[in-house]
Formats: C-alpha cells, sequence, structure tokens
C-alpha cells in the first residue's frame, strides 16, 4: 500500500491519535497506546533514521556510551528486565552494562517495528513534516503536512523531543569563515580539516561537550580542545560496583536553603552520590511544589551543579576523559564569549575567564555549538511550534523551559486555559516536571497518558 493510500485509511476522524515526533518519547508513546489495546494511532516522524531513536541515538557515535546502566534502561515501566533481557539475547552485556547508545538505539527501533506489525495496522509510521495543527468545529483537530496532505485526529500528541541550542552570546557565525562554526556537536566531519596545530573550543562543558570531545579523539583529531562554560563545570563519574540507593521516603522539608543543606549533610554522610540519588523519587514532588520564584532561583545558582552530579558520565567515558585532560589535549576553563571575528581560516576567539577582568584570545579553528538542547519556544524557528504560538493553541511555560502543561500532559492554551485535543510529552515537558529528560521518567510519563487516553484502568508498573 503506498503512503496515500495508508493517509486516506487513517484519515478518518473516530479513536485516532497522531503523534508528532517519533524520537524516543513519540515511538514509546505509541508503543504504550498499543499495548494498551487503546485508539488507532499515526506516527509522524521526519526522518526515518531517527523513528524510535531521535536524536541522542541515531547521531551517537559506537564511543557513546549511555550514563545509566542498562538495568534501570527498560523502555516498559510494567517489564523492568525487558532491555536486560534483549541484552543477553543478543550477547551485548547484561544489567551492569554501560552499553553503547547505538545498541539501545536498536533495541527501540525493534521495539518500535514489533509494535507495528502487531498492530494490525492500527499503529503506522508515515514520514513527513507536520507545519499546523488545527481544531475542528465540534471536536478533535486537522494536522498539515509540509507537503499539503491533511490527517483528521481526535487528539495530537506533542512529542518534539529537545530544541536545537541557541547561538551562544558573543557568537556570530555569518561572519565567521566558512566551516568555522558547528551548530551539530555530532557532526560526522567534526574533524575533517582539522590539524595536530589546531584548536577546537567547545562552547558547553556537559555531556554534549564530552561528546563532542570523543568524536573529535575517535576521529584522530590530535590538536587542543577547549571546553568552555560560565563556570566551567563538568559531569561527575559513575562508579563501578557502587550499591543501589534507595530513595527517602518523604521529601525534605523546608525551602532551597533547607534541600542544599540536607543534601550537603547527606553527601558528608553517605557520599554524593547517595544524597542526589535518593532524591530522585520526589525530585518531581519537590518542583512542583516549588512556587515560580524558586524554581527560577534554582536554574540560576543550583542548575549547574545539579546537573554534573545528576547525570553522569560512565567509567570507561570518564576514563577516557580524564586521560585526555591529563595528557594537556583536553582543558576545561570557566568564561565568557565577549566575541569572535574572522582571522584568515578561522577565528579570533576572545573570552574573558570567570573571576578576571582581562581578556583571553584562542585562535580557534573550529567553534562547536555544545551548550545543549534548549526549551524557549519564542526563540524557535520550528514551523509547528511558530504555527501553534500565533495561533493560542499552546503557550511557553513560566521559566521558558518548553511548552506549559497541566498535570495531565494537556497544553495550557495562550488564555490559560487546557485544551483536551493537544497533548505533549517529553523533554518540552520539563517546565511542569523538571526531571522528564532521562528514559526513567519518560517511560513512566508515556505509560501514563497511554493509559488515560485508552481508558486502561488498571495501574501495573507504576511509580517506578
Amino acid at each position: 500500500m503506498d503512503e496515500k493510500a495508508t493517509i486516506a485509511r487513517i484519515a478518518g476522524p473516530e479513536d485516532h491519535v497522531v503523534v508528532v515526533g517519533g524520537g524516543f518519547s513519540g515511538a514509546l508513546f505509541a508503543v504504550n497506546l498499543m499495548r494498551h489495546a487503546g485508539p488507532r494511532v499515526t506516527l509522524i516522524e521526519r526522518r526515518d533514521r531517527q523513528l524510535a531513536r531521535g536524536v541522542a541515538y541515531s547521531a551517537a557515535h559506537p564511543d557513546h556510551l549511555l550514563n545509566v546502566r542498562a538495568g534501570n534502561m527498560s523502555a516498559l515501566p510494567d517489564d523492568p528486565d525487558h532491555f536486560v533481557r534483549w541484552l543477553e539475547a543478543h550477547g551485548k552485556g547484561d544489567r551492569k552494562t554501560f552499553v553503547p547508545r547505538t545498541t539501545y538505539g536498536a533495541y527501540l527501533r525493534e521495539l518500535l517495528d514489533a509494535a507495528i506489525a502487531e498492530s494490525d495496522g492500527r499503529l503506522v509510521h508515515v514520514e513527513g513534516e507536520v507545519c499546523a495543527i488545527e481544531p475542528v468545529a465540534g471536536d478533535g483537530v486537522t494536522l498539515k503536512m509540509a507537503d499539503g496532505r491533511t490527517i483528521a485526529a481526535d487528539t495530537a500528541v506533542l512529542a518534539l523531543g529537545n530544541l536545537p541550542p541557541h547561538t551562544p552570546p558573543g557568537l556570530k557565525p555569518d561572519a565567521l569563515p566558512a566551516g568555522v562554526y558547528c551548530a551539530d556537536p555530532w557532526a560526522a566531519d567534526l574533524a575533517e580539516g582539522l590539524g595536530a596545530d589546531d584548536t577546537v573550543v567547545l562552547v558547553g562543558t556537559g555531556l554534549t561537550a564530552i561528546d563532542a570531545a570523543l568524536l573529535l579523539d575517535a576521529q584522530g583529531f590530535a590538536g587542543q580542545i577547549l571546553s568552555m562554560s560560565r563556570r566551567g563545570l563538568s559531569p561527575r563519574r559513575h562508579v563501578d560496583g557502587a550499591p543501589a540507593h534507595r530513595g527517602v521516603a518523604e521529601k525534605p522539608q523546608g525551602g532551597l536553603t533547607d534541600l542544599v543543606r540536607h543534601v550537603r549533610a547527606r553527601a558528608a554522610d553517605a557520599g554524593w552520590r547517595c544524597a542526589v540519588d535518593e532524591l530522585r523519587p520526589v525530585t518531581q514532588m519537590l518542583w512542583s511544589a516549588a512556587s515560580q520564584e524558586v524554581r527560577g532561583r534554582f536554574l540560576r545558582h543550583l542548575r549547574p551543579y545539579w546537573d554534573v552530579h545528576r547525570h553522569r558520565l560512565a567509567p570507561r567515558v570518564a576514563e577516557r576523559v580524564e586521560a585526555l585532560v591529563a595528557s594537556g589535549q583536553l582543558k576545561f576553563a570557566a568564561g565568557k564569549i565577549v566575541s569572535a571575528d574572522a582571522d584568515g581560516t578561522g577565528a579570533k576567539l576572545t573570552w574573558r575567564p570567570r573571576g578576571t577582568t582581562e581578556p583571553v584570545v584562542t585562535h580557534a579553528a573550529r567553534i562547536v555549538n555544545c551548550t545543549g538542547p534548549q526549551g524557549d519556544l519564542l526563540r524557535s524557528e520550528e514551523p509547528l511550534v511558530k504555527h501553534l504560538l500565533a495561533a493560542g493553541a499552546i503557550r511557553p511555560d513560566p521559566l521558558r523551559l518548553g511548552v506549559d502543561v497541566d498535570a495531565q500532559s494537556r497544553a495550557i492554551r495562550r488564555d490559560g486555559t487546557p485544551d483536551d485535543r493537544i497533548h505533549c510529552i517529553g523533554p518540552m515537558t520539563r517546565g511542569g516536571l523538571w526531571e522528564v529528560v532521562a528514559v526513567p521518567d519518560i517511560r513512566v510519563q508515556s505509560w501514563d497518558l497511554a493509559r488515560r487516553l485508552s481508558n486502561a484502568q488498571w495501574v501495573g508498573g507504576e511509580g517506578l
């Protein structure tokens, strides 16, 4: 059956959910709808190679490892050993393994392909780009594709993943020679044309910068790598053989200062990894209970420290990074970019180290944006996001971390009312949940929403 015939067959409005975005969040949500015997599903993804994998797993190099052990990476919240069994069946590791992200991507794609094959036509993948979602008089929505096709549905679920990073302040890519500024830190040609005398500047020092540094090393780059952020903090490492920590039974009481005091006390008593991991079951509750003012203070002052302790490196990755630092090839620095000017075939990058007033000049052959994903809808160039904002169908959350949603994942319109016809899942809902960027959080969110839209009342697997 050709694609147009498929669209015509699924375009009826009865019990039909369209999922916009076929990366990890969207694909897993579609799988869960099938597992709950829910409504028919059209899963739309504009790039087939990213289907089920998303950017995180489709653009990964074999050297890029998951930063969570396999034992906690099942895609199915009601079957916590699902991924471990898949790994063992394929001879690729056990529950203690930090597996390559490419391997996890293959697992997700196989899971989705199986759901499609077993769905008897109730789950269909359509390749293309949605540029508009418009309400239908009475009920339902119409989705308009960039190529002119339309699809009618009862509900649209936005699974947009992460928005691309913004251009860092102080940089004007158009003013630099071609090839100097790289907006894609996972580009296959990141080291192309570079020699041992060149310097690559990574703007950012988090997990994205680690990925870029490993990719440069894997591609044989022998020059200098300067990784820079405002505080210069880099991710900490997991420890092999560390015992699992039980979460706290109740969330710590008091304000942000009390929470910091609590974490420091627990770190002194049981180690910082335990202090952070114990908060895992209550992190979303802590965020939900906090005022916008407290959330803002956390983002301004504590987020960089939380991120590097919460999102850690696999031991093997940490060892490679430590070796690059020890050799002098990789350097982490705290500083702020002042300007970047053309300098022959490269750039003259002027930056100010943190705590000083004197600028430093670095001659960079390549500048790579490793600031990580962003969520400010008002700065997005995505056609669908711009359309929905202009129509008042969605609005940014108060801290501009993503799409404003209610507790049922319904999009909040510009007028402050929730829309039963448009839902949002995944990292773009971090404004309401904060911890919804990792597999353990997204799998529960997608499970819960799939159950609601399927009218499934059983709750097996909740809370994992």
